[in-house]
């Protein structure tokens, strides 16, 4: 995949809202779940985005919240909405992030180079930022699928008892 092609599908998700991220149930590739919307003037529906970063080799997930707010957000009650939104913090509870400023390729990226080098495919290193958190990945091929209503990222099974050992 080329850079400017995989700038264009991390274009699509500028501002707008992440709902979920973390790697999938297998391990090997990390997940975007995205909720897009325009202006409703426009007539356009929302659409519920999947993008899938493939063989994943490094995730790193850190804060963009400043100190001082961290320092007023500590309260429980903000993972709730209804109980953190009159109180002084980030309120949690909302339980989505704005994409904004958005999401980029690092272009010379030395881990990308490094892993491509071992493994022979082309490997890109892409930066995700949000009101919340920012994520860098470093990854070979990137897809985008719209999902529909009921998609869950992992599930537990009735009958799963926990991995087997041997």
């Amino acid at each position: 995949m080329d850079t400017s092609n995989l700038q264009r599908i991390l274009d699509l998700s500028f501002d707008q809202a992440l709902l979920y991220h973390g790697y999938t149930d297998y391990m090997r590739d990390y997940e975007l779940i995205i909720h897009c919307s325009a202006s409703p003037a426009t007539g356009i529906p929302s659409t519920h985005e999947r993008l899938l970063f493939k063989n994943v080799v490094a995730a790193n997930v850190s804060t963009s919240i400043p100190p001082l707010v961290w320092g007023k957000s500590l309260d429980d009650r903000l993972i709730n909405y209804e109980s953190g939104v009159e109180l002084d913090g980030y309120v949690w509870g909302v339980k989505w992030q704005n994409l904004y400023p958005g999401a980029r390729v690092i272009s010379d990226s030395d881990e990308a180079s490094k892993w491509e080098a071992h493994l022979g495919v082309q490997f890109h290193e892409v930066r995700i930022e949000t009101n919340a958190q920012n994520i860098d990945l470093v990854f070979s091929e990137l897809s985008s699928e719209q999902i529909s209503t009921g998609y869950s990222p992992f599930t537990v099974s009735p009958d799963d008892n926990g991995p087997e050992f041997k």
